[in-house]
């Protein structure tokens, strides 16, 4: 069965709204057959990273970058990583009070240089989230999630 791996830094009730929308949309009751994980993004290991077949990552924008625990995951996993995921696909969503450039930059360069695959557009999100920001973000985990279907 194909496991998508969710890593996520959830610090506020706004990352929480997106990342439980995320969520819902992964494990929605018609897409059958795969394995969702998540993992705050400290917890997440290399092990997980290699056992997943695709990746949905949540962040805050911090300081005009991706969130320092974000940063911290790649670090550990970018080495031990970087030849076997190749190709894999992966989405993401940033949320920030006013700017998110800097993260989503931060995030792309990263991602290239793993050669993943983004496999669903960008949520890009500022302020409190709307309805119209979390059906996004449920998008967002469905799409990756029915794209790992067998």
């Amino acid at each position: 069965m194909p496991t998508l791996l969710i890593v996520h830094h959830t610090p506020s009730p706004n990352c929480q709204a997106l990342f439980e929308a995320v969520l819902s949309g992964a494990t929605a009751p018609e897409i059958e057959d795969v394995r969702v994980v998540r993992r705050a993004a400290l917890a997440a290991t290399a092990a997980d990273v290699l056992d997943a077949d695709g990746y949905l990552l949540g962040t805050p924008a911090n300081l005009g970058y991706m969130s320092g625990a974000l940063k911290h995951f790649f670090d550990q996993i970018y080495y031990p990583c970087l030849d076997t995921t190749r190709g894999r696909p992966f989405g993401y969503y940033v949320h920030g009070g006013s700017d998110v450039t800097g993260a989503v930059r931060g995030i792309e360069s990263v991602t290239t240089g793993l050669g993943w695959r983004r496999a669903a557009e960008t949520v890009k999100v500022t302020g409190a989230p709307d309805k119209a920001a979390l059906e996004r973000c449920w998008e967002l985990g469905a799409t990756l999630a029915a794209g790992l279907t067998p």
